[in-house]
């Protein structure tokens, strides 16, 4: 059965942030979107996990109806969610992010581990800054402020070199001048910019077992190097998907929920080791 999930606004840290939550009485999972991403993206996940989990999404600071602010590193990010789930109350809780989410999700891990139990890394690399990749982070400061209609407004992003805009246009509303997106430019160019660096020190330290997922199409995360995160960081499952790209949970809705229903549904087997990052039944 479709659910939805219902959206409101929320205070964390001063700021003035939305977030969607699937309701219900099940375990909650905290979820965390990447770039450029709104929290309705996870309904979903939400709807595939009820009524076991119940699924809470955070909009990050800058992003759809959330406010915005100066400092937009992942630093911010993690402190944003760390405060949330404590506001919440609902903490220790595992943990699901896509690409900047799941790179704010691991340090999020690593800085609060008493804040989350497991983590579910979906297109997070623990390096964003390589010498492969000649432009690692999305110019939108040319992209249209408004447009007559949504279908203009994709075919504008489209014809600036993106195949198929209907990620970004679930920012999209219409304003009285036209339709444009909830975010601002600036904002992304600047977030993007912050998340170029090597993140591997927090990918290894966060202890909670972990299941990394990867789309052997991506162009984002190169799949040497979802390889080697699973390999260096002990507790760690990687599970590859054929024929999908960075945004596997569109590209493979079913394969990607159940994956992760299964990883949620072991994680209670599981429990730290003292003093190290291996895992031992319970």
């Amino acid at each position: 059965m479709r659910r939805t999930m219902r959206t409101g606004p929320t205070t964390v840290r001063g700021l003035r942030l939305a977030r969607a939550d699937a309701g219900g009485p099940g375990r909650p999972v905290l979820a965390l979107h990447g770039h450029f991403g709104r929290a309705r993206a996870f309904a979903g996940l939400a709807a595939a996990l009820a009524p076991e989990f119940r699924v809470i999404a955070l909009e990050q600071r800058a992003h759809g109806l959330s406010e915005s602010a100066a400092d937009l590193s992942p630093d911010a990010y993690a402190a944003d969610a760390a405060a949330f789930v404590r506001t919440l109350g609902l903490g220790p809780l595992p943990v699901v992010g896509h690409s900047m989410g799941a790179v704010v999700a691991f340090r999020l891990a690593a800085r609060h581990p008493d804040l989350v139990t497991a983590l579910v890394n979906e297109e997070g690399g623990a390096l964003n800054r390589r010498p492969d990749v000649a432009h690692p982070v999305l110019d939108v400061r040319d992209w249209p402020r408004r447009a007559p209609t949504l279908a203009a407004l994709r075919r504008e992003v489209e014809a600036r070199g993106i195949p198929d805009a209907g990620y970004f246009l679930e920012s999209a509303v219409e304003h009285p001048d036209g339709w444009g997106f909830l975010f601002d430019p600036e904002d992304m160019m600047r977030s993007q910019e912050a998340l170029i660096g090597d993140w591997w020190p927090d990918w290894l330290a966060a202890t909670c077992p972990a299941l990394l997922l990867h789309g052997l199409d991506s162009a984002v995360l190169p799949t040497s190097m979802a390889r080697e995160m699973a390999r260096r960081r002990p507790g760690t499952i990687l599970r590859e998907f054929p024929g999908c790209g960075h945004w596997l949970h569109d590209d493979d809705p079913a394969g990607f929920a159940e994956a992760v229903r299964a990883f949620l549904t072991d994680c209670p087997r599981w429990s730290p080791v003292s003093g190290g990052n291996a895992r031992q039944p319970r």
